[in-house]
């Protein structure tokens, strides 16, 4: 491929006249054959540097994401762009459409993958006979147990998958990675040889500012203000499905004019896509919303990132801040902080694992006999209020000590006491791991030097020259800030209509396949 070519490719099937940093050189490593570990920045068009190899090649390529939500609209943007050979295999889709694009996979060059499908026996078979040319995977920092709350255990049966699929060409992709988190990237994926390509995670064009307040109806006063001055793109980040939706509500009554709408894992799944798709049309300008929101969403004018409350790691708090500034525009992170937040964020951390007695309840049931292999995953989830994450931290960790083997329970290798003491381990090295992590983020939140410099120092040695105002330590005041307005639209369809649009049909995809 010639240079002409690939940017040729570029302008025409995305309009962008030149590469941003690292893009053309993962596209040109790639599309040689070797393999590639890259740390770009969030919203600096990771995704690109995989759709254009998938446009350019007449190889197949497969692209593993735990996004759903970016898959579908990923998916719909390329058929607009007239790229119609893509299509994505998740829970969201339906089962005539999955069936539809199962026996149709040779006459696509992008398909999307949830970790999870990508371990069904049939999908592997299939894509076994097919000439794959390249194999992303996207959000890679889900391969490390250290990386954070999104540890995926079915990422770690990537490679497995990856041998059964001729090992072709890897691309491994992340924002936020700690050199202990890039260590577990590269042994999971034996990317020892390949290529590194990394940048600074730090955004130049966002500037950072905490405000601590002594009583908690000072945050909301906080956002009113906030979203009455700057009629900008806007998400505000909540620990809470309840805070999320009674804020919204409140902000919804005050301002009339305003399109604002709330977002959490609680709504039905088609709430949901219709609400991201609204912000992405312009009809909405304020969400709401739980972590549950903005991964993998590609709206270049976000201007105001508001944290209602503190993430419960520095991580998760840089990939939210990263939503922000797509166009190079100056952009506010606003982080507000009440001495109780640091409970709420302990609360949230002795969640995201479940407890030691239930373990325990449970491998009793297993090596007694008690509880057939079909009905632990049901009754373990009735047991934790349905959190799919326990499940899969549970399951990973029996097959990890051998107890379930291809979906059979083995319980002579180990004794109950050895393997029961193993996974209690595991939970407190993850909890203690967690404390860290979250004290992390409380020491950002108190520091007295420059936030930029505090962020990112456990990631990269330095950071780069801010673009406009660098923090609420340095120079940041919200006078100098003064970005211009910002109008939302009002949809002309109602919702079924918007929603019908946005949900390409199966039937449809199959005259495009056929």
């Amino acid at each position: 491929m010639t240079n002409y070519s690939i940017e040729d490719s570029l302008y025409f099937y995305f309009g962008y006249k030149s590469f941003r940093k690292g893009q053309r050189e993962i596209i040109e490593a790639v599309l040689n054959d070797k393999n590639v570990f890259a740390i770009l920045p969030t919203g600096s068009g990771k995704s690109i540097c995989y759709q254009l190899p998938a446009i350019m090649n007449s190889g197949m390529v497969i692209v593993i994401s735990p996004l759903l939500s970016l898959m579908t609209d990923q998916v719909k943007q390329l058929r607009a762009t007239g790229f119609k050979k893509v299509a994505a295999l998740n829970s969201m889709i339906s089962w005539k459409e999955k069936e539809n694009t199962i026996k149709n996979l040779d006459s696509y060059q992008l398909i999307y993958l949830s970790p999870e499908m990508l371990q069904s026996e049939r999908i592997l078979q299939s894509l076994s006979q097919l000439s794959i040319h390249l194999f992303v995977i996207d959000e890679a920092h889900c391969i490390s147990q250290w990386g954070g709350h999104e540890f995926r255990p079915d990422y770690l049966r990537i490679k497995k998958a990856h041998i059964r699929l001729n090992s072709p060409t890897i691309l491994a992709l992340t924002a936020t990675a700690t050199p202990d988190v890039q260590k577990d990237i590269v042994t999971a994926l034996q990317l020892h040889d390949a290529k590194k390509i990394i940048y600074p995670m730090d955004k130049p064009n966002i500037s950072f500012v905490v405000e601590h307040v002594e009583h908690m109806e000072e945050k909301q006063h906080k956002v009113i203000d906030l979203v009455q001055n700057y009629h900008v793109p806007t998400l505000i980040y909540f620990s809470s499905r309840d805070e999320a939706t009674k804020i919204a509500i409140s902000l919804q009554s005050k301002f009339p004019k305003r399109n604002i709408a709330y977002y959490h894992g609680g709504l039905d799944k088609q709430d949901r896509l219709l609400i991201q798709q609204q912000f992405m049309n312009h009809q909405l300008d304020v969400i709401c919303c739980t972590n549950a929101f903005g991964m993998g969403i590609n709206k270049k004018d976000i201007q105001l990132i508001i944290h209602y409350h503190i993430p419960s790691q520095i991580e998760s708090f840089i990939q939210e801040i990263g939503r922000a500034g797509r166009e190079g525009q100056e952009c506010v992170s606003v982080t507000l902080y009440h001495d109780r937040d640091t409970f709420i964020s302990l609360r949230l951390l002795e969640t995201e694992l479940p407890q030691s007695s239930l373990i325990e309840y449970y491998l009793k049931l297993i090596y007694e006999n008690k509880i057939p292999i079909e009905q632990l995953k049901e009754d373990f989830m009735v047991q934790t209020n349905g959190i799919e994450a326990h499940w899969r931290f549970f399951r990973y960790q029996l097959e990890k000590i051998g107890i379930l083997r291809q979906n059979l329970i083995v319980t002579d290798t180990l004794r109950f006491t050895e393997a029961l003491s193993t996974i209690q381990t595991t939970i407190k090295k993850r909890i203690a791991y967690k404390q860290r992590k979250r004290q992390e983020m409380l020491q950002w939140v108190f520091t007295k030097n420059c936030r930029r410099f505090e962020l990112f120092k456990h990631f990269q040695d330095s950071f780069q020259t801010p673009d406009y105002m660098c923090c609420d330590h340095c120079d940041f005041e919200w006078n100098k800030w003064s970005p211009p307005s910002q109008l939302t639209v009002k949809s002309k369809q109602n919702w079924q209509a918007v929603l019908k649009d946005i949900l390409y049909q199966g039937d449809i995809e199959k005259n495009e396949t056929s």
